[in-house]
């Protein structure tokens, strides 16, 4: 597999308006997952089973001192999380949010110099129902 982009995350002042935008510009975009955060944000990932862009209502907004609506990250699908992970932290880079292990995937975060958060997501498996299972 060869590294692509395969998300970006944002936050919007409306959820329906966007899903409604997006899915207007491609009527190929499902809702592939959703709900409500331990914080109360509503989100969803809205697209296809190789790309999405995870939404979060901004009307909940995430504890922290980002305010009003933004880019969160950027994800890229990579063959080799731990590498990077090895590389970004032997250059300095400060790890970003940590997550719980996923049987069928494995993401690592990372900061930027200009603050920015970036992920790398490693599949374990080609089906599309298991990369998109957010059950856990």
């Amino acid at each position: 597999m060869s590294r692509y982009l395969e998300h970006a995350n944002m936050s919007v002042n409306d959820l329906e308006k966007a899903i409604d935008f997006l899915t207007t510009a491609f009527p190929d975009f499902r809702v592939r997952g959703g709900g409500d955060n331990a914080n109360g944000t509503k989100w969803c990932h809205l697209g296809t089973d190789d790309f999405y862009i995870a939404l979060s209502d901004r009307k909940h907004p995430f504890t922290g001192d980002r305010k009003g609506t933004y880019v969160n990250h950027l994800g890229f699908a990579v063959d080799d999380a731990e590498g990077i992970r090895e590389r970004m932290l032997a250059a300095g880079y400060k790890e970003g949010f940590k997550v719980e292990p996923h049987p069928y995937r494995k993401r690592i975060y990372f900061i930027d110099a200009d603050g920015f958060e970036w992920e790398f997501v490693e599949y374990f498996t080609e089906d599309p129902a298991k990369r998109n299972d957010y059950s856990q």
